[in-house]
């Protein structure tokens, strides 16, 4: 294993990138503007980035129409996209070590998380579409013998993807990289607090051969860059995961403008239900406490709501503080770190006013509740699990986007379901049992867009990924997403 010193030294060697990728080229932001770019790990300073805004999105969009009417990557033959989109994967994991550092610098995220998950995983996304796309096909309509019509997919043009803090790179490919391989241009606006990575792609995407405009990077703020890219009247799409505040805002936006489409996913507040049947209590145990406490909790799927059988409550509870006291937050770039900071102190106190809130109404705390690591300067709040949650408690109601758990405890399968779609989110959902016919049953009831059975974010890259009711629509991963990023034109030949 390679350690702390080792990442310290890729860190101190790296040029941390801070400008915008416009046209083609690395620039500043055209007033001059820049903004702090803090490190969650010690609460210093990392650089200071371009601060775009309006006038930097119209550049990029500009630039992306340019390149898009020019048509150089959109007529492309498909087998030279495919290199070019292969090369730029090649150029990610020549410098995955970079990216991985840049990441575990930009959000607190342990750099061996980064190392084998984030980077490996946005690398096999772009590896994936740039497979899969010759694999959308067009269909032929029956018609009498003196007609011909068939349907075609086409780009819609310039899209803008609005990612977030969490996941910044694997959101930014899960994305850009479908986007891309149907033959749009886009334009990337990353999370303030976690620009670094996707500025970093945008100079691979050059060095790989994309042409200029067709991906552009504009770091900024949401009210001011990413406000300024759904407003405007040459974007074809925004694709957007966040929250449901700003995706209502979006939905708004597109309506001012242009009637842009919109595709969102805006967290959940996933239910994980463990029936007294579970045929592992252990396996249970550890995936509910890696299903909240990874990433901080920062996870849009996270199990938030551990709903558990009465019979079984009190010994399942036991198994998960063992399994929950051994993660302990450590330095993101110590390989040994299996849980890092908050990405910024604003998540932080965001999690604290929670726990705060849950003690208020009633939450027995059972682990943790406390900001920790003070000393280091970082963001870090210790797990945290509260029993006997009721189901109308805010903690039970409201995405925390931090490392608390909520226990609940039921005694009918009904009353489980019951408690589980009792949310306005609909995005995940899991459950153990070894009934078949209740799996089959649940799954079915269960308002989710992904429900794992014994086993918790038990699905990858070439399954759909999204949500029901406020958890939003369109769907991320898998070839679905090639068609979202694509207009269907029927044409008709007489004969």
């Amino acid at each position: 294993m390679t350690s702390l010193a080792h990442f310290e030294a890729i860190a101190n060697a790296l040029k941390l990138p801070s400008d915008a990728i416009i046209d083609g080229a690395c620039v500043a932001s055209q007033s001059g503007k820049t903004f702090a770019n803090v490190g969650p790990r010690n609460g210093r300073v990392l650089n200071h980035v371009a601060e775009c805004g309006a006038t930097d999105i119209d550049a990029a969009v500009k630039s992306a129409r340019r390149a898009f009417e020019a048509g150089d990557w959109r007529r492309l033959h498909y087998r030279d996209k495919k290199r070019v989109l292969m090369k730029f994967a090649d150029l990610m994991e020549r410098d995955a070590e970079a990216l991985a550092v840049l990441e575990s610098l930009d959000v607190g995220k342990p750099i061996t998380n980064a190392l084998k998950g984030d980077i490996p995983g946005s690398i096999r996304t772009l590896r994936y579409y740039a497979e899969a796309l010759d694999k959308v096909y067009g269909e032929v309509g029956p018609e009498a013998p003196d007609r011909l019509s068939f349907a075609v997919h086409e780009p819609l043009g310039v899209v803008g993807a609005i990612v977030p803090w969490n996941f910044p790179l694997l959101m930014a490919m899960w994305k850009i990289a479908p986007a891309l391989a149907m033959g749009n241009s886009v334009v990337l606006k990353p999370a303030e607090q976690s620009p670094m990575t996707a500025l970093k792609i945008g100079e691979l995407a050059l060095e790989a051969g994309l042409p200029a405009g067709v991906l552009n990077v504009v770091p900024g703020f949401g009210e001011d860059a990413g406000k300024a890219l759904a407003l405007h009247a040459d974007v074809d799409m925004i694709a957007f995961t966040g929250s449901g505040t700003v995706g209502k805002l979006l939905m708004q936006y597109s309506g001012q403008s242009n009637l842009k489409r919109v595709s969102l996913e805006l967290g959940g507040k996933s239910p994980h239900i463990v029936f007294a049947d579970c045929p592992d209590l252990g396996r249970a145990a550890t995936e509910a406490a890696w299903g909240i406490f990874y990433n901080s909790g920062q996870v849009c799927t996270a199990g938030s709501r551990l709903l558990v059988q009465n019979e079984i409550a009190d010994e399942l509870l036991d198994r998960l503080l063992t399994v929950a006291t051994g993660i302990v937050a450590g330095d993101p770039l110590e390989p040994a770190t299996s849980s890092g900071s908050m990405a910024s102190e604003a998540q932080m106190q965001t999690a604290l006013r929670y726990i705060e809130t849950a003690k208020r109404e009633g939450g027995a705390l059972t682990l943790g509740g406390n900001r920790t690591r003070i000393e280091t300067g970082g963001f870090y709040v210790e797990p945290t699990i509260f029993d006997r949650i009721d189901p109308k408690a805010t903690l039970s109601r409201e995405e925390v986007f931090g490392p608390v758990l909520g226990v609940t405890r039921f005694s009918e399968a009904d009353e489980a379901i019951r408690i589980a779609n009792d949310t306005t989110y609909g995005l995940a959902a899991g459950l153990w049992t070894k009934d078949i016919t209740l799996a089959h049953r649940a799954a079915r009831e269960l308002r989710a867009g992904l429900v794992w059975i014994n086993g918790w974010d038990s699905c990858d890259l070439t399954m759909p990924f999204g949500g029901f009711k406020q958890s939003g629509f369109g769907r991320d991963r898998s070839l679905h997403a090639l068609h979202k990023y694509a207009d269907l034109k029927s044409v008709s030949i007489t004969l």
